[in-house]
């Protein structure tokens, strides 16, 4: 069974640090210059290097705090039911995003995106239907280490101009068998006729160590109905 977070609810182990569920997204008008030439979309990650200190392993991190009687409770609420004879004899964790999903409305199935992505860098992945509510879900594994911030960015460009642009911290994550579920929050895909059309994005995963466990670029479309691409 999997562990799932949100924006309303979590489990006790997933998200420990609740300050931490922040979202900044920024939205361009759906007008778009059509002379633009048509760029792949670029990083918008302008966070401030920090030294995090040196890293250590799980058993060295509580072997560290063993006389805190606070420290030593607040990890082992935070690391669960790890075994710690299993892991923890790594400095770095591991993080592997095991699928991305578009959760649409009633009418059209979910939408499940293939990791790797397609090796056609211009062949679009998907359609979305204009007006329609869709979010956003994605499922991990953690193992080796805690890792520390973990934060998604999304950013989206049509026509080389940018037109989204969206990051959310989804928090720190102890190593576990079973996958962590992350729902981000329903949105509402633009219409009209400057919306229709093709666009390109990139997604990544980072943690505060700028580790990045994923980075892909693809491409969908935005149509008047729900459609497969040719």
């Amino acid at each position: 069974m999997s562990s799932t977070v949100g924006a309303v609810s979590s489990t006790t182990n997933d998200v420990p640090y609740n300050s931490h569920l922040e979202e900044q997204e920024d939205d361009a008008p759906n007008s778009i210059s059509d002379d633009a030439e048509e760029t792949e979309p670029e990083d918008d990650d302008d966070d401030k290097e920090l030294d995090l200190g040196p890293q250590f392993t799980l058993k060295e991190q509580l072997e560290k705090d063993k006389d805190d009687e606070s420290l030593r409770k607040w990890k082992e609420q935070l690391l669960g039911s790890v075994d710690i004879s299993a892991v923890g004899e790594s400095k770095d964790p591991e993080v592997k995003i095991q699928s991305l999903t578009i959760t649409t409305c009633s009418e059209s199935p979910d939408l499940v995106l293939p990791i790797p992505f397609t090796n056609d860098p211009k062949k679009s992945l998907f359609i979305l239907k204009e007006g329609s509510q869709c979010r956003m879900k994605f499922t991990f594994t953690v193992s080796n280490n805690i890792v520390s911030g973990l934060k998604y960015t999304n950013i989206v460009s049509k026509t080389g101009v940018r037109v989204n642009s969206r990051k959310k911290m989804l928090g720190t994550f102890s190593p576990q068998h079973e996958p962590y579920t992350y729902e981000l929050e329903e949105k509402t895909t633009p219409s009209g006729i400057f919306a229709r059309g093709t666009y390109a994005a990139r997604t990544k995963f980072v943690d505060d160590d700028k580790k990045c466990y994923l980075d892909v670029s693809y491409y969908f479309e935005i149509q008047r109905n729900w459609g497969t691409p040719n």
